[in-house]
């Protein structure tokens, strides 16, 4: 999955999440109503065991939890905004209102790298981030994220 397949299915501004459970459980919502996630609580258990193996915050406000799992056939993904910042452990110290999802299958390692670093690409830029802040809709959002 690229960001050109995201749609606005898996794009969220003024995600109501306060504290990192929260931003966790609703991003795992999203993915979970594509209906692609064969097993909710394992992609949850899959989630905190990688996160215990190194912290999703990283810099500039963005958080990528993220995790191999069985509990997908195929690497999906998700991007919200929150109106609160939520501590993620960020390497800068600075918490989080940008969050991208990924859970992809254990054994297709090409796609997730892919798309880590499209993100990467996409969200270095400062004024990319602040736009992506500033969206008002999930369509401007998308279209941000799209470069379009």
């Amino acid at each position: 999955m690229l960001f050109t397949e995201l749609d606005e299915s898996l794009v969220a501004i003024n995600l109501p999440a306060r504290t990192r459970d929260e931003v966790i459980d609703q991003l795992l919502g999203m993915l979970d109503r594509t209906g692609k996630v064969r097993d909710l609580d394992l992609a949850r258990t899959d989630i905190e065991r990688s996160e215990q193996l190194m912290a999703f915050g990283m810099q500039h406000g963005i958080a990528i939890p993220h995790a191999k799992t069985e509990a997908v056939e195929e690497l999906l993904a998700c991007f919200a905004v929150t109106e609160n910042p939520v501590d993620f452990s960020g390497i800068d110290g600075t918490p989080s209102r940008i969050f991208i999802m990924t859970l992809s299958p254990p054994d297709q390692i090409g796609p997730h790298i892919r798309f880590l670093s499209e993100i990467g690409r996409l969200l270095k830029n400062r004024k990319v981030r602040k736009a992506i802040l500033g969206a008002e809709t999930p369509e401007q959002l998308l279209r941000i994220i799209k470069g379009r």
